[in-house]
């Protein structure tokens, strides 16, 4: 899959596509859709899928200050969208010339001038352009100036998660806010994960038997609720299931917010300086202090176990599923 940083980067002589275009965080389950409607076009009419998205995130330069927490970074989604089928990823500098292009503008200037349009796939809730201005109705009329179509995908997937709420970006960062890592993978259609460097910490819970893992993670990440998760920890091309733990470490009176994942029965693993992935699948108990520090150990081994059986028993039925 090509990546493209900018418009200058669109190869010379490239010719028609069909394009999406938002900044599909997460690229959860309602994106999903949308994208796959998109690959699926872009093969029948013999043409490469183009997604256009934005850095950094809109509202930051519309509204400084205002960042969403971010579900995934651009890397990682863009290898989602290669899963996906997508040809090709366009990342657009946002910047407050380019929040001030109206519809119009940014239409030849993107979808006609430089991908060369055949269709254009969105969801009904499209808005582009200074001070979102444009709409679904405007991409379509527009459409028939510049000789592209427009096809609508009903994005609103919707399940349990959120007590049935339509599936989106912000449902999915509240629940991750509140800790119900098992209802963002719902509306994800994979575990939450957070990305960054492993770095040096206080290392106590080497101390305890128990090392972990101190990932400092990528800027606006949305980070769950402090408590204990089960999960896994994805590092140096290994998926290792991980008790993580979340939170300021109230057992020794921290301060720092920190993400911490102990690789379940490895011994001697050297992670400093490696970028790691860790991955929420399931919320275990909140965060709290101790009477006595025998307390706690107990309490972690207590955690281990219930990681253990948890991925145990996810892994059990993957396996299962791809074997069917």
């Amino acid at each position: 899959m090509q990546r493209w940083r900018g418009l200058e980067d669109i190869p010379e002589g490239w010719g028609r596509s069909v394009v999406t275009i938002g900044s599909y965080d997460g690229v959860h389950r309602g994106h999903q859709l949308i994208i796959g409607k998109t690959v699926a076009r872009a093969r029948e009419l013999g043409v490469p899928a183009v997604v256009v998205t934005f850095d950094p995130h809109p509202s930051e330069v519309v509204r400084p200050g205002t960042h969403p927490p971010l579900l995934a970074p651009h890397e990682r989604r863009a290898e989602l969208m290669a899963g996906l089928g997508v040809d090709a990823v366009l990342i657009l500098p946002f910047t407050t010339d380019f929040s001030k292009l109206a519809p119009a503008d940014f239409v030849v200037k993107v979808l006609v001038d430089k991908l060369h349009a055949q269709l254009v796939v969105e969801g009904p809730n499209f808005r582009f352009g200074h001070k979102a201005a444009g709409t679904v109705e405007t991409l379509t009329e527009l459409g028939g100036t510049y000789d592209y179509a427009v096809e609508v995908v009903d994005l609103f997937e919707r399940g349990t998660a959120g007590g049935g709420e339509p599936f989106s970006s912000t449902l999915t960062r509240r629940l991750v806010a509140e800790g119900d890592v098992a209802g963002a993978r719902e509306v994800l259609g994979r575990p939450h994960r957070v990305e960054g460097e492993v770095v040096r910490g206080a290392q106590r819970g080497r101390e305890l038997g128990f090392p972990t893992a101190n990932v400092e993670t990528l800027p606006h990440t949305a980070i769950p609720a402090d408590g204990v998760y089960a999960g896994w920890l994805h590092a140096d091309g290994e998926k290792m299931p991980a008790a993580i733990s979340v939170g300021t470490n109230p057992q020794f009176d921290g301060t720092a917010r920190t993400v911490e994942a102990h690789a379940i029965d490895r011994v001697g693993l050297e992670l400093y300086g490696l970028h790691v992935a860790v991955d929420f699948y399931a919320y275990l108990r909140g965060m709290e202090k101790f009477e006595t520090l025998d307390g706690l150990l107990e309490r972690m081994a207590v955690d281990v176990k219930e990681t253990r059986e948890l991925i145990g028993a996810a892994e059990a039925e993957d396996g299962a599923e791809a074997g069917s």
